[in-house]
Parts: C-alpha cells; structure tokens; sequence
C-alpha cells in the first residue's frame, strides 16, 4: 500500500515536470510509417547437448539423416540417436533498413522433449520471412539464462533456474537479402503515434507547424501527415532527424491498470474521484476436513471399524472502516485516502470496480 501511494506521488510529480515544459521527443511518441519491423522465422537443431536432447522423436531422428544427406553422408534415420540434438524453432525480427552482412538477434526455443539447450551450438538454418523469402541465415553456440540440475538425485529431485529450453544468439544471425523501406514517398511522411490520442496527435501537429509553417496536419489519433518541404527533400535524413529531435508534451488519459494475477496497480495522475463513501471489511471462511476412527466397543461381536470424515468450518470477519471521500484532485490523495482504510493491493482492486460502478471513478478501469 505504501509503495502505491509513492509511485502515485512520482507520477505526480513526473506530471507537474511535464506541465512546466519537460516534453518528450517526437522520436519517442511516434514510428515512421513504412520504417518497420519484420519477423522472421525457422527450423533448425541444436547439437552437443550431453545427453539433454531430444528423446529420438521421428522428425528430429529424420533431421539429422537430411543434415548429413546434405553433407553427403547417407545414414538410415533407424541407426540415429538424437540425445545430444534438440530440434529447435528460432525467430527473430529484423528492423527496417538493415542491409547485406549485418547481424540481428535471435530467439531458440526446444519444440520437442530436451530438457535443456545449455552448452548446445545451433547449426546453420535459414531464418524466412511471411513471403516465404529467406532474409538471414542463423548459427552460432546459445546461450541459455537458467539452467536444470541434479536431476536423477535422491528421490529423482531436479534444480530449475529459468527456462532452460528457451535460449538467445545476440548477433546470431547474418542478413542475406535487404527489405526494401520507404518513408517519403510524393514528399509525404506519417508520424503514426504509439499511443493513438487526439490531442497528442494535434499537439505534434501545432509543434511540427511552428517550425515549419503549414506542413504538419493531424489526420486521426494515430496519423500525423507531414509534407515535406523543398529543404527537407534535399536531405530527407537530416530531416527526419529534426523532426524527431522536438519536444511534445503529450496528453495522458485517466487511466488504472489492474493486474489480478500479480497484485499490481498503476494510475497515471490524472485520475479523479468523485465524493462517496467507501466500507470495506473482510471476511475470511476456513474449512478443514480430517479422518477419525469410530471403533465398536470392547467384546462387541457385531461392530466394524469405520473411518468417519469429519469437518471444521470457522468464520472470522474483521470490523469494517466506514470513510468519507470528498473529491480528491490529485491522484496521492486518492491514495492517502485509501490508505487510511488499511487496504491491501487486492482490496484496492475491489474498492476501484464497486468505485467505478458507482460512477465515483473518474477514470478508465483495465483489468488484465
């Protein structure tokens, strides 16, 4: 609860400093137009796994006799073993204008049985594109961030860290054909914002027009239209490099965000709450069953030994705070004033649906 209340205080303050001034990059708030990424995918294995590979599945068996088919060694898929391979997806995403002999990420992940990718070496596999193009070609030793051990130990227990199937090549893959980009196309260049608004999007269209005069129009919450002017075609990349290096204040939404699997809230700092009244008690149910042992009585020649279940139900709820809220203005007094309630996270999560559902919250609820 503490930790709540100060994260909305920084967000206030983080607001206060954007109102002062303290705007973000247009290079921040938005991405080109046709500057984008691509995925990339392929099939590939993964050798030298110590005996953690995969359990001699049939199309890992048939990968390995294809593999060195290619290398002109015929060997029948029947006389392989694959304990030390591991058949493996790997993808990756290749940014807009990476050309010939760069290098980019990629991602391994088993797609069998292994039980780890630790120490293998991901032999060479074609990375595709949705067209069915090859663009880079992978390769290179992974490196897995867990790892699994003392497996077969007393009582068959085993030691997780991570997922040790799933592993990484930082610039494990070569680029071997250019994607085409093109951002200016008839002196015509869309800013698309990350986060769609209006009044963003407006925003950026006033600062772009104030340096250049009549350039820039907003054309929906996403798309900023820019018409570049004759400076700006003779050197695009400057251009673009100007444009991105101006500051916007954008407009942040009321807005809270529940995760009820972690227990995890954010506000941004424009949430409001309207006056109400707020009660919130809890009640906690505790019921446990057991076994007793009814026995007939001694020298009984009819009676039978019968195992009986037997069950205790114990009820505890605690008092309820019963608090005024007036309307609050900033979002650290709507904490400091469910914080005087001694909620936790979990009950916070409750108080803001009965809150929205009184049509107190003003605010966008999100439940993840």
């Amino acid at each position: 609860m503490r930790l709540f209340a100060k994260i909305c205080i920084l967000l206030t303050a983080l607001t206060a400093q954007s109102a002062s001034g303290m705007g973000s990059r247009i290079k921040d708030l938005t991405i080109l137009s046709g500057a984008r990424d691509n995925q990339l995918v392929g099939y590939g294995l993964v050798v030298g796994l110590a005996g953690d590979g995969d359990k001699d599945p049939v199309y890992t068996v048939q990968s390995i006799a294809n593999m060195l088919q290619r290398m002109g060694i015929t060997v029948p898929g029947g006389a392989l073993s694959s304990k030390n391979v591991a058949a493996v997806m790997v993808t990756a995403d290749i940014p807009a204008f990476m050309r010939k002999g760069s290098r980019i990420d990629i991602t391994v992940a088993a797609m069998g049985d292994a039980k780890s990718l630790q120490g293998g070496v991901l032999v060479q596999c074609p990375l595709i594109g949705a067209d069915g193009e090859v663009y880079a070609v992978a390769q290179g030793p992974v490196a897995v961030g867990g790892f699994l051990g003392g497996s077969g130990g007393a009582g068959g227990a085993t030691v997780q860290k991570n997922h040790p199937t799933v592993a990484q090549i930082s610039g494990g893959a070569l680029v071997e054909k250019e994607i085409e980009t093109e951002v200016i196309k008839n002196s015509i260049l869309d800013l698309l914002l990350r986060e769609p608004d209006f009044t963003s999007a407006a925003r950026i269209a006033e600062v772009i027009n104030e340096n250049y005069t009549n350039s820039a129009l907003a054309l929906d919450s996403t798309t900023v239209r820019v018409h570049v002017p004759a400076e700006g075609e003779a050197d695009r990349v400057g251009f673009i490099a100007r444009l991105e290096a101006m500051e916007v204040t954008p407009d942040t939404p009321a807005r809270i965000v529940i995760n009820e699997r972690t227990g995890t809230i954010v506000a941004t700092a424009q949430v409001r709450i309207s006056g109400c009244a707020v009660s919130h008690g809890d009640l906690s149910i505790s019921i446990a069953g057991s076994q007793d042992v009814s026995q007939p009585n001694r020298g009984s020649k009819t009676g039978t030994t019968e195992v009986t279940q037997r069950t205790d139900t114990k009820v505890n709820e605690a008092k309820g705070k019963f608090i005024t809220l007036q309307d609050m203005p900033t979002v650290e007094k709507v904490a400091a004033g469910l914080n005087a309630i001694g909620v936790t996270p979990r009950d916070m999560m409750a108080i803001f649906q009965t809150m929205k559902q009184a049509g107190a919250l003003q605010a966008e609820l999100i439940l993840r």
